[in-house]
């Protein structure tokens, strides 16, 4: 097959048993296999868990799931090396700790285009729990069919989870090595350029958010790394809208400046408790 018509990436670094939830979640999809194919990264590190995923793949015949292994760390890394490997039209981002439901990508797939980024209905749990939230994003998420203003949903874009993108809006835009934080939310930003509508799956098509301790958002940062992330995130924002202000978004770079600063002031808040 030259190409599927969705490349499904999923990163991995010392996976835990979620990891089979997420998998099990893309094994059980309505969307034909033969239409798709999923791209696990272990990214720096190696056995056991390089041997159990293959095992993974192996045991349930999953001749759509191709498996990728490098020791360099990192998620921006592991990303990078997928866009490169996939073969998909559309792109979508899983994190190994979520999963999704049953018409996940034959939803998403219906609805997005080269023009408009197909959105979800997100759903948060805590790790341990089956009790489903709303996330803080799924105020934003509209009822109905129809395209809506990217404006009408600038918060789906702090990250690319919840989301198919055409491979034409990414294009060679890679994710930021150099962060450690905040490389998804520039990444976002960079390719925003190459769209100006998002439509809404039905609320069938689920992406749930697991909330765990040890996750980068909850973990202590000394101040100095906190600030100097910020300066680098708010450089980086910079640095790409001035290199194309007319096609960038003036409004989207501003929320996304203030977004970097209030994070920030999460953070020291978080480190106080």
């Amino acid at each position: 097959m030259d190409t599927y018509k969705v490349s499904v990436i999923v990163p991995s670094y010392k996976p835990g048993t979620y990891l089979w939830q997420c998998l099990d979640s893309l094994k059980g999809q309505s969307f034909p296999a033969l239409d798709f194919e999923v791209l696990v990264v272990l990214n720096g590190c190696d056995e056991p868990w390089k041997s159990e995923i293959e095992q993974y793949i192996e045991r349930n015949n999953l001749e759509n799931f191709r498996f990728i292994h490098t020791l360099t760390p990192g998620v921006s890394n592991a990303r990078n090396l997928a866009l490169d490997a996939a073969i998909g039209e559309y792109i979508a981002f899983i994190d190994d700790d979520d999963f999704v439901s049953p018409t996940y990508l034959e939803e998403l797939y219906a609805w997005a285009s080269k023009d408009a980024v197909a959105l979800c209905y997100p759903l948060s749990f805590q790790d341990g729990t089956e009790d489903y939230a709303p996330y803080y994003i799924t105020k934003e998420y509209k009822t109905g069919s129809g395209e809506y203003s990217f404006e009408k949903a600038k918060r789906y874009f702090s990250g690319p989870v919840y989301k198919l993108i055409h491979r034409d809006i990414i294009g060679d835009r890679r994710f930021d090595n150099s962060f450690k934080n905040g490389e998804d939310s520039i990444f976002m930003f960079a390719i925003s350029d190459r769209f100006r509508k998002v439509v809404f799956t039905s609320q069938n098509a689920v992406y749930y958010r697991r909330i765990r301790e040890g996750s980068a958002l909850l973990r202590k940062k000394s101040n100095s790394e906190i600030l100097k992330n910020c300066f680098n995130m708010v450089r980086a924002y910079t640095r790409i809208y001035y290199s194309h202000p007319l096609r960038y978004r003036m409004s989207f770079y501003i929320t996304r400046v203030l977004g970097a600063v209030h994070g920030a002031i999460e953070q020291f808040q978080f480190n106080r408790r």
